[in-house]
């Protein structure tokens, strides 16, 4: 895959759907955080040593094809434009920080972008291995690959009482982060939203939303990750991550039988309304079209709509984005209500059936 095909995609592999409790989790993430002994983190150095980071890292390409079997290419940040490195953003590839600052930064990418590798954002290597459904302990098994390659060839900065020295010291020790994007429309509906993440957080986990760290919860999407990597191991994080969520997951599903139990005509009504204005609106905002697929995807769960695929919300999740939409629009600069009307065609075509270009 190149990188102009993983802009202009649709969307990327592993958020087509399927997994274990796909129907809830939409995705599991797994990051590691790595640093160059010796070498200044990224907000300390300056551009020749960045530089000689990327080229460094960049050595590992073919070797990390070698060890999994799958095409990796190395992508120059500020070769992108920046409408292309927030719909790369928006597809969940790179974070907005390394989206921000182009400069001196890269990413080393396998080809369904289920892996990626971010050069010199907040740490030398943010290692990132994606997973559909419920499957932390798969993303673990990718990332710890991966991280055996790249340590190979190159000595990471480490205490023996500290453990992986970070940038930001909420990272050291295991230096991973991992979380798992879930869909809980039914505990928003029921109110119970609250409850569940006070619990969480109490758990020592966060509760973000679509994006992580920073933004805001839309479209009934949420991420939950841990807090802590200094004085647990991988395995106990992958675990308790696991545990909550697995908790958090049957809650959502008592909601939802509560709901189709006590308030099945109420909810039927509300879903297909929502559905009949994404079938017909001509004009529709982000944050309306978030909440109404939601509810969509709510409805083709529960077998209230049984003509669409679940994934079609996972593809929509992306095709609304702004970025995303001013890319395929092939035009300089769309104002927002021509977005807005792009983004009702978009959803209209899909929910027909059609994939089309749309250029307005």
């Amino acid at each position: 895959m190149s990188i102009e095909t993983m802009v202009g995609g649709q969307i990327s592999p592993w958020m087509t759907g399927g997994g274990r409790e796909s129907d809830i989790v939409l995705s599991s993430r797994v990051r590691l955080a790595r640093n160059l002994d010796g070498i200044p983190f990224p907000n300390r150095a300056d551009t020749i040593v960045l530089q000689g980071v990327i080229q460094e890292l960049g050595e590992a390409v073919p070797e990390l094809s070698a060890a999994t079997g799958k095409p990796y290419i190395l992508v120059k940040m500020g070769k992108l434009t920046p409408l292309e490195r927030y719909v790369l953003v928006e597809k969940h590839i790179i974070s907005p920080s390394l989206a921000q600052h182009a400069e001196s930064r890269a990413l080393i990418v396998e080809e369904d972008a289920a892996v990626s590798i971010m050069i010199n954002e907040e740490d030398h290597l943010r290692i990132q291995c994606m997973a559909p459904g419920l499957a932390l302990t798969e993303a673990f098994q990718s990332a710890d690959k991966i991280d055996d390659v790249m340590e190979a060839r190159h000595n990471f900065g480490f205490n023996e009482q500290m453990g992986y020295l970070t940038a930001c010291p909420t990272n050291l020790g295991t230096g991973l982060r991992a979380s798992v994007m879930l869909h809980l429309p039914a505990l928003g509906i029921t109110r119970q939203l609250n409850r569940i993440v006070n619990a969480a957080t109490q758990l020592g986990l966060a509760v973000r939303g679509l994006y992580g760290e920073g933004s805001e919860a839309a479209g009934n999407v949420f991420q939950i990750s841990n807090q802590l990597t200094l004085g647990h191991t991988e395995q106990e994080i992958i675990d308790n991550l696991y545990s909550v969520v697995t908790q958090v997951v049957e809650h959502e599903r008592s909601a939802r039988c509560m709901l189709m139990r006590e308030s099945e005509n109420a909810l039927s009504d509300k879903v297909w309304r929502s559905y009949g204005i994404l079938r017909y609106a001509r004009s529709i905002s982000g944050q309306e079209a978030l909440a109404m697929l939601s509810e969509v995807r709510l409805g083709i769960d529960l077998g209230i709509i049984d003509t669409k695929q679940a994934s079609l919300f996972n593809e929509l999740l992306i095709m609304t984005r702004p970025n995303y939409l001013q890319k395929v629009s092939g035009s300089n600069l769309l104002a927002a209500d021509a977005r807005d009307r792009l983004r009702a065609d978009v959803i209209r075509s899909k929910l027909a059936g059609r994939d089309e270009e749309y250029v307005k």
